[in-house]
């Protein structure tokens, strides 16, 4: 068996994992498992009661290693994140608490209810992969993956997501209600009420990182990298936008682009990988003229239509 086929069936262990726990709700997952493997941080927004806690902790246990939660509140300060240095007596030395984000899977729950400042104690954890506390720089494990939730219709005790924050997140995600089926399924579970915490592990962290490093050698055609930039560019032309894609944004749709690729046991991204993320990647971090939004625009209409306009590459070479 080759490294690709066993990989792959490593996947589809992880996804039977999750898929168990979560009901009908397998194209998200397929997102979560995108970003994870992608190096990727991810958003997941909606209501109360959906499952988003509940699929993180599913992730959490079947890839092992070290998991970590954190509830925001605006009680919450920067060093409960990252970790505190305490001047032990004894030894006459300050000495390192490391705070929950040393772990490789990090859930931030309800992320918008913490205040911007601590908000901002994320950011170099979430970009640089370490964390700093009184001028020393700490290494956070590998893999590291921030996962955070966060409602969309509670605004009393929120705080808006800065921009620089968003465009962190490799993907904006939402699991939304499930069907009438799925539901009445999911309430005569025996499980119902935390279906996450009779999982086994399905795999190794140290198989996870194996599968991250294998997704960066995911060949990458110069045809698809012109029309990622094209999809990349075209968003910062469109009329009804005030801020398009970054530069980051085409990093990060370029990674989604080769774990997606990776996941279907290919080693080559088509431009179909591409345009099935674009929307779930770039979208959150578009701003919107107001008169755009007043007329009922919304960035994944702006994503979509670039997509629709921007030409495919119809010949490739590897």
């Amino acid at each position: 068996m080759d490294n690709r086929t066993a990989n792959y069936r490593l996947s589809t262990e992880i996804r039977r994992n999750l898929v168990s726990c979560i009901l009908g709700k397998e194209a998200e997952i397929e997102l979560l498992l995108t970003a994870l493997f992608a190096g990727g941080h991810v958003l997941i927004e909606d209501v109360p009661g959906t499952g988003k806690t509940q699929l993180v902790k599913a992730l959490a246990r079947t890839i092992g290693g070290q998991f970590r939660r954190i509830q925001c509140n605006p009680d919450l300060l920067p060093t409960d994140i990252t970790g505190v240095a305490i001047y032990h007596p004894k030894n006459e030395a300050f000495m390192f608490r490391p705070g929950p984000v040393m772990a490789n899977l990090l859930l931030v729950d309800e992320i918008n209810r913490a205040t911007t400042k601590t908000q901002s104690a994320l950011l170099e954890a979430m970009e640089e992969r370490h964390v700093t506390v009184d001028g020393d720089s700490y290494e956070l494990p590998i893999p590291f993956t921030l996962i955070a939730t966060q409602n969309p219709i509670e605004f009393d005790g929120t705080y808006t997501l800065p921009e620089a924050q968003l465009d962190r997140f490799m993907m904006k995600i939402s699991l939304g209600y499930p069907d009438a089926a799925t539901e009445r399924q999911m309430i005569i579970s025996p499980n119902a009420s935390s279906p996450a915490d009779k999982l086994e592990p399905a795999i190794s962290i140290e198989q996870v990182a194996q599968m991250m490093e294998a997704v960066k050698h995911v060949h990458l055609d110069e045809a698809v990298a012109d029309y990622i930039i094209r999809i990349i560019r075209g968003t910062r032309a469109h009329s009804g936008v005030q801020l398009g894609a970054s530069p980051r944004a085409a990093i990060s749709l370029t990674a989604a682009a080769k774990a997606n690729a990776f996941l279907q046991e290919r080693d080559y991204v088509i431009p179909d990988d591409v345009k099935q993320l674009a929307a779930t990647v770039l979208a959150h971090r578009i701003i919107l003229h107001t008169e755009s939004r007043m007329n009922g625009l919304t960035t994944e209409d702006v994503v979509r239509a670039v997509v629709r306009e921007t030409q495919v590459p119809v010949r490739m070479e590897r």
